[in-house]
Protein backbone atom coordinates (compact mmCIF):
# COMPACT_ATOMS: atom_id res chain seq x y z
CA UNK A 1 0.00 0.00 0.00
CA UNK A 2 1.27 3.40 -1.14
CA UNK A 3 0.92 6.60 0.52
CA UNK A 4 1.38 10.20 -0.82
CA UNK A 5 3.77 12.27 1.54
CA UNK A 6 5.25 15.95 0.40
CA UNK A 7 8.39 15.68 -0.92
CA UNK A 8 10.81 18.60 -1.68
CA UNK A 9 11.95 18.08 -5.13
CA UNK A 10 15.59 19.60 -5.66
CA UNK A 11 16.09 21.37 -9.00
CA UNK A 12 18.98 20.74 -10.64
CA UNK A 13 20.83 23.11 -13.22
CA UNK A 14 20.28 20.96 -15.78
CA UNK A 15 16.53 21.09 -15.57
CA UNK A 16 14.66 23.77 -18.00
CA UNK A 17 12.67 26.38 -15.59
CA UNK A 18 9.56 27.24 -16.66
CA UNK A 19 7.42 30.18 -15.76
CA UNK A 20 4.29 31.84 -16.57
CA UNK A 21 6.05 34.80 -18.33
CA UNK A 22 8.05 32.65 -20.34
CA UNK A 23 5.34 30.45 -21.39
CA UNK A 24 4.17 30.54 -25.12
CA UNK A 25 1.40 32.01 -24.68
CA UNK A 26 2.51 34.55 -22.53
CA UNK A 27 4.75 35.80 -24.64
CA UNK A 28 2.24 36.09 -27.89
CA UNK A 29 -0.26 38.26 -25.84
CA UNK A 30 2.83 40.88 -25.40
CA UNK A 31 3.74 40.76 -29.15
CA UNK A 32 -0.27 41.36 -29.47
CA UNK A 33 -0.06 44.28 -27.34
CA UNK A 34 3.02 45.74 -28.67
CA UNK A 35 1.70 45.99 -32.10
CA UNK A 36 -1.45 47.48 -31.15
CA UNK A 37 0.53 50.00 -29.61
CA UNK A 38 3.05 50.96 -32.64
CA UNK A 39 -0.10 50.88 -34.48
CA UNK A 40 -1.55 53.40 -32.66
CA UNK A 41 1.03 55.62 -32.24
CA UNK A 42 1.78 55.34 -35.89
CA UNK A 43 -1.96 56.61 -36.81
CA UNK A 44 -1.68 59.00 -34.02
CA UNK A 45 1.34 60.61 -35.95
CA UNK A 46 -0.54 60.16 -39.10
CA UNK A 47 -3.27 62.33 -38.00
CA UNK A 48 -1.05 65.29 -36.29
CA UNK A 49 0.72 65.20 -40.14
CA UNK A 50 -2.40 65.35 -42.00
CA UNK A 51 -3.58 68.81 -39.71
CA UNK A 52 -0.93 70.58 -40.80
CA UNK A 53 -1.76 71.06 -44.72
CA UNK A 54 -5.12 71.71 -44.09
CA UNK A 55 -3.89 75.21 -41.64
CA UNK A 56 -1.57 76.31 -44.58
CA UNK A 57 -4.27 75.71 -46.84
CA UNK A 58 -6.95 77.53 -44.96
CA UNK A 59 -4.33 80.47 -44.56
CA UNK A 60 -3.35 80.68 -48.24
CA UNK A 61 -7.22 81.08 -48.96
CA UNK A 62 -7.43 84.17 -46.99
CA UNK A 63 -8.70 86.99 -48.69
CA UNK A 64 -7.34 90.39 -48.80
CA UNK A 65 -9.03 93.71 -49.29
CA UNK A 66 -7.40 96.63 -50.87
CA UNK A 67 -7.98 99.77 -50.07
CA UNK A 68 -8.14 103.19 -52.28
CA UNK A 69 -7.77 106.72 -51.81
CA UNK A 70 -10.03 109.23 -53.69
CA UNK A 71 -8.02 112.51 -54.09
CA UNK A 72 -11.31 113.85 -56.41
CA UNK A 73 -13.28 114.99 -53.67
CA UNK A 74 -12.38 116.94 -50.79
CA UNK A 75 -13.93 115.72 -47.47
CA UNK A 76 -14.30 119.89 -46.54
CA UNK A 77 -17.72 120.76 -46.56
CA UNK A 78 -19.28 123.90 -46.45
CA UNK A 79 -22.86 124.30 -44.82
CA UNK A 80 -25.17 126.41 -47.19
CA UNK A 81 -27.19 127.34 -43.61
CA UNK A 82 -25.03 128.49 -41.38
CA UNK A 83 -21.69 128.79 -43.85
CA UNK A 84 -19.73 127.01 -41.58
CA UNK A 85 -16.48 124.55 -42.46
CA UNK A 86 -16.10 121.57 -41.16
CA UNK A 87 -14.29 117.95 -42.22
CA UNK A 88 -16.57 114.97 -43.29
CA UNK A 89 -16.59 111.96 -40.94
CA UNK A 90 -14.71 113.93 -38.17
CA UNK A 91 -17.09 113.29 -35.20
CA UNK A 92 -15.95 116.97 -32.91
CA UNK A 93 -16.23 118.71 -36.53
CA UNK A 94 -19.50 117.31 -37.22
CA UNK A 95 -21.13 117.50 -33.66
CA UNK A 96 -19.51 121.65 -33.80
CA UNK A 97 -21.71 121.99 -36.61
CA UNK A 98 -24.33 120.30 -36.08
CA UNK A 99 -25.22 122.40 -32.56
CA UNK A 100 -23.59 125.63 -34.32
CA UNK A 101 -26.69 125.09 -36.97
CA UNK A 102 -29.19 124.45 -34.97
CA UNK A 103 -28.06 127.91 -32.84
CA UNK A 104 -27.78 130.10 -36.09
CA UNK A 105 -31.29 128.66 -37.15
CA UNK A 106 -33.22 128.83 -33.91
CA UNK A 107 -30.98 130.65 -31.74
CA UNK A 108 -29.25 130.05 -28.37
CA UNK A 109 -31.51 128.54 -25.27
CA UNK A 110 -32.45 131.38 -22.36
CA UNK A 111 -33.56 130.04 -18.97
CA UNK A 112 -35.25 133.17 -17.25
CA UNK A 113 -33.32 131.48 -14.41
CA UNK A 114 -29.91 132.83 -15.54
CA UNK A 115 -31.49 136.27 -15.05
CA UNK A 116 -32.58 136.15 -11.37
CA UNK A 117 -28.93 136.72 -10.63
CA UNK A 118 -28.56 140.56 -11.52
CA UNK A 119 -32.23 141.47 -12.70
CA UNK A 120 -33.55 144.71 -11.96
CA UNK A 121 -29.62 145.80 -11.20
CA UNK A 122 -27.84 144.89 -13.80
CA UNK A 123 -30.47 143.55 -16.20
CA UNK A 124 -33.22 145.68 -17.23
CA UNK A 125 -35.95 144.53 -19.63
CA UNK A 126 -36.72 147.32 -22.23
CA UNK A 127 -39.33 145.83 -23.88
CA UNK A 128 -42.00 143.36 -23.23
CA UNK A 129 -44.80 141.88 -25.07
CA UNK A 130 -43.31 142.40 -28.94
CA UNK A 131 -46.19 141.15 -31.52
CA UNK A 132 -44.51 138.84 -33.96
CA UNK A 133 -45.61 136.64 -36.95
CA UNK A 134 -47.48 133.69 -36.24
CA UNK A 135 -48.59 134.73 -32.70
CA UNK A 136 -45.26 134.88 -31.33
CA UNK A 137 -44.44 137.25 -28.57
CA UNK A 138 -40.78 138.43 -27.70
CA UNK A 139 -38.78 140.80 -25.38
CA UNK A 140 -35.67 142.55 -25.17
CA UNK A 141 -33.09 142.75 -22.13
CA UNK A 142 -30.06 144.71 -21.62
CA UNK A 143 -27.12 144.12 -19.59
CA UNK A 144 -23.23 145.18 -19.47
CA UNK A 145 -21.27 143.08 -21.35
CA UNK A 146 -18.76 141.84 -18.36
CA UNK A 147 -21.31 140.68 -15.82
CA UNK A 148 -20.09 137.28 -14.44
CA UNK A 149 -21.67 134.49 -13.11
CA UNK A 150 -23.98 131.86 -15.12
CA UNK A 151 -25.06 135.38 -17.41
CA UNK A 152 -21.37 135.80 -18.04
CA UNK A 153 -20.99 131.80 -19.01
CA UNK A 154 -24.25 131.80 -21.15
CA UNK A 155 -23.09 134.78 -22.75
CA UNK A 156 -19.59 133.80 -23.15
CA UNK A 157 -21.52 130.93 -25.18
CA UNK A 158 -23.40 133.12 -27.12
CA UNK A 159 -20.42 135.22 -28.52
CA UNK A 160 -19.03 132.22 -29.58
CA UNK A 161 -21.91 131.54 -32.02
CA UNK A 162 -21.99 134.94 -33.34
CA UNK A 163 -18.54 135.47 -33.70
CA UNK A 164 -18.16 132.17 -35.91
CA UNK A 165 -21.13 133.39 -37.80
CA UNK A 166 -19.78 136.59 -38.66
CA UNK A 167 -16.76 135.55 -38.97
CA UNK A 168 -15.28 138.31 -36.37
CA UNK A 169 -12.60 138.51 -33.71
CA UNK A 170 -13.23 137.68 -29.96
CA UNK A 171 -13.70 141.26 -28.07
CA UNK A 172 -11.10 141.80 -25.15
CA UNK A 173 -11.95 142.66 -22.13
CA UNK A 174 -11.62 146.26 -22.64
CA UNK A 175 -13.98 146.42 -25.19
CA UNK A 176 -16.62 144.45 -22.92
CA UNK A 177 -16.09 146.74 -20.34
CA UNK A 178 -17.48 149.61 -22.52
CA UNK A 179 -20.34 147.38 -24.15
CA UNK A 180 -23.76 146.66 -22.99
CA UNK A 181 -25.65 143.57 -24.57
CA UNK A 182 -29.11 143.77 -25.96
CA UNK A 183 -30.83 140.44 -26.55
CA UNK A 184 -34.01 139.95 -28.27
CA UNK A 185 -35.99 136.74 -26.64
CA UNK A 186 -38.70 134.75 -27.94
CA UNK A 187 -40.64 132.04 -26.39
CA UNK A 188 -41.52 128.77 -28.39
CA UNK A 189 -44.60 126.96 -26.81
CA UNK A 190 -45.69 126.81 -23.49
CA UNK A 191 -44.06 129.14 -20.61
CA UNK A 192 -42.56 126.08 -18.45
CA UNK A 193 -40.05 125.77 -22.17
CA UNK A 194 -37.08 127.89 -22.37
CA UNK A 195 -36.52 131.48 -24.31
CA UNK A 196 -34.60 131.80 -26.83
CA UNK A 197 -32.44 134.35 -28.14
CA UNK A 198 -32.82 134.82 -31.89
CA UNK A 199 -31.51 138.41 -31.84
CA UNK A 200 -28.32 140.11 -30.34
CA UNK A 201 -26.50 143.36 -30.25
CA UNK A 202 -23.27 144.51 -28.81
CA UNK A 203 -23.15 148.42 -28.00
CA UNK A 204 -20.03 149.90 -27.77
CA UNK A 205 -18.46 153.44 -26.16
CA UNK A 206 -16.40 154.52 -29.18
CA UNK A 207 -14.82 158.04 -29.68
CA UNK A 208 -14.65 158.18 -33.24
CA UNK A 209 -15.76 156.96 -36.57
CA UNK A 210 -15.89 157.69 -40.62
CA UNK A 211 -18.66 159.08 -42.90
CA UNK A 212 -19.91 156.01 -45.55
CA UNK A 213 -19.39 157.71 -49.16
CA UNK A 214 -22.17 157.15 -51.57
CA UNK A 215 -21.29 154.24 -54.34
CA UNK A 216 -20.89 156.56 -57.15
CA UNK A 217 -18.51 158.82 -54.92
CA UNK A 218 -16.28 156.01 -53.62
CA UNK A 219 -15.53 154.47 -57.07
CA UNK A 220 -13.80 157.91 -58.10
CA UNK A 221 -11.95 158.41 -54.69
CA UNK A 222 -11.00 154.87 -54.65
CA UNK A 223 -9.39 155.71 -57.90
CA UNK A 224 -7.18 158.36 -56.28
CA UNK A 225 -6.97 156.57 -53.02
CA UNK A 226 -8.54 159.37 -51.19
CA UNK A 227 -10.80 156.88 -49.59
CA UNK A 228 -10.87 153.84 -46.87
CA UNK A 229 -11.81 150.66 -47.26
CA UNK A 230 -13.50 149.70 -44.06
CA UNK A 231 -14.48 145.66 -44.54
CA UNK A 232 -16.04 146.28 -48.24
CA UNK A 233 -17.36 149.76 -47.31
CA UNK A 234 -15.66 153.28 -48.64
CA UNK A 235 -15.95 155.91 -45.88
CA UNK A 236 -14.21 159.58 -46.08
CA UNK A 237 -10.83 158.74 -43.86
CA UNK A 238 -11.52 161.82 -41.53
CA UNK A 239 -12.13 160.35 -38.43
CA UNK A 240 -15.67 162.53 -36.91
CA UNK A 241 -16.99 162.17 -33.07
CA UNK A 242 -19.05 159.40 -32.66
CA UNK A 243 -20.60 158.22 -29.22
CA UNK A 244 -21.99 154.53 -29.97
CA UNK A 245 -20.42 151.64 -32.36
CA UNK A 246 -22.41 148.39 -32.98
CA UNK A 247 -19.80 146.32 -32.45
CA UNK A 248 -21.78 142.88 -32.96
CA UNK A 249 -25.40 142.12 -34.74
CA UNK A 250 -26.76 138.82 -35.20
CA UNK A 251 -30.43 137.37 -35.99
CA UNK A 252 -31.27 133.97 -36.52
CA UNK A 253 -31.78 132.35 -39.70
CA UNK A 254 -35.66 131.19 -38.72
CA UNK A 255 -36.29 134.87 -37.43
CA UNK A 256 -34.58 137.41 -39.77
CA UNK A 257 -36.90 139.79 -42.08
CA UNK A 258 -39.22 140.44 -39.16
CA UNK A 259 -37.95 143.68 -37.66
CA UNK A 260 -35.47 142.42 -35.09
CA UNK A 261 -32.29 143.95 -35.36
CA UNK A 262 -34.06 146.93 -36.17
CA UNK A 263 -35.69 146.74 -33.25
CA UNK A 264 -32.44 146.22 -31.31
CA UNK A 265 -30.89 149.07 -32.62
CA UNK A 266 -33.50 151.61 -31.68
CA UNK A 267 -33.34 150.08 -28.21
CA UNK A 268 -29.70 150.37 -27.74
CA UNK A 269 -29.57 153.87 -29.68
CA UNK A 270 -32.61 155.07 -26.41
CA UNK A 271 -30.66 153.55 -23.72
CA UNK A 272 -26.84 152.93 -24.45
CA UNK A 273 -26.26 156.50 -22.62
CA UNK A 274 -28.82 157.04 -19.94
CA UNK A 275 -31.58 160.41 -20.45
CA UNK A 276 -29.56 161.54 -23.63
CA UNK A 277 -30.99 159.61 -26.75
CA UNK A 278 -28.94 158.74 -30.10
CA UNK A 279 -30.03 159.63 -33.31
CA UNK A 280 -28.23 157.67 -36.42
CA UNK A 281 -29.64 160.39 -38.83
CA UNK A 282 -27.71 162.63 -37.24
CA UNK A 283 -24.43 160.13 -37.57
CA UNK A 284 -24.32 159.79 -33.86
CA UNK A 285 -24.20 156.20 -34.02
CA UNK A 286 -21.47 154.07 -35.92
CA UNK A 287 -21.17 150.30 -37.09
CA UNK A 288 -17.76 147.84 -36.82
CA UNK A 289 -16.90 146.58 -40.47
CA UNK A 290 -20.46 145.73 -41.54
CA UNK A 291 -21.29 142.07 -43.42
CA UNK A 292 -23.35 142.37 -46.62
CA UNK A 293 -26.44 141.92 -44.83
CA UNK A 294 -25.33 144.30 -41.87
CA UNK A 295 -24.40 146.95 -44.33
CA UNK A 296 -28.05 146.32 -45.58
CA UNK A 297 -29.64 146.83 -42.10
CA UNK A 298 -27.51 149.87 -41.51
CA UNK A 299 -28.51 152.04 -44.87
CA UNK A 300 -32.35 151.63 -44.07
CA UNK A 301 -31.99 152.15 -40.38
CA UNK A 302 -29.73 155.00 -40.48
CA UNK A 303 -31.29 156.42 -43.24
CA UNK A 304 -27.40 156.46 -44.93
CA UNK A 305 -25.80 158.83 -42.09
CA UNK A 306 -24.25 155.35 -39.90
CA UNK A 307 -20.75 156.01 -39.89
CA UNK A 308 -18.33 153.10 -39.65
CA UNK A 309 -15.10 152.38 -37.45
CA UNK A 310 -12.90 150.07 -36.84
CA UNK A 311 -12.63 147.66 -33.42
CA UNK A 312 -8.60 148.64 -33.18
CA UNK A 313 -9.61 151.87 -33.08
CA UNK A 314 -13.07 152.76 -31.68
Amino acid sequence: MRTYTSRTRTLHSSDPVVTSESSPESNKRKLISEETDLGSRKRVKTSVKEKKPERNSKSKQRTLVQLHFCVDKSIIRKCAICDLCYTKGAKDDEELHRVHCSRVQRGLEWSREVEKEGYGSTIHELESMVKMEKGKMGRIICFPANVNGKMGGKLKTLLEMVNLSLSSPELDTAALQRSKVYLFLVQEGTHSRPERVVGCAIAQQIKAAMAVLPPAISDSLNEASNSVDVGGTFCNPKLLPTAMGISRLFVSSTYRRQGIARRLLSAAASTFIPGCPLDPHKGEIAFSQPTGNGAQVMHSWGGGNVRVYEDNTG
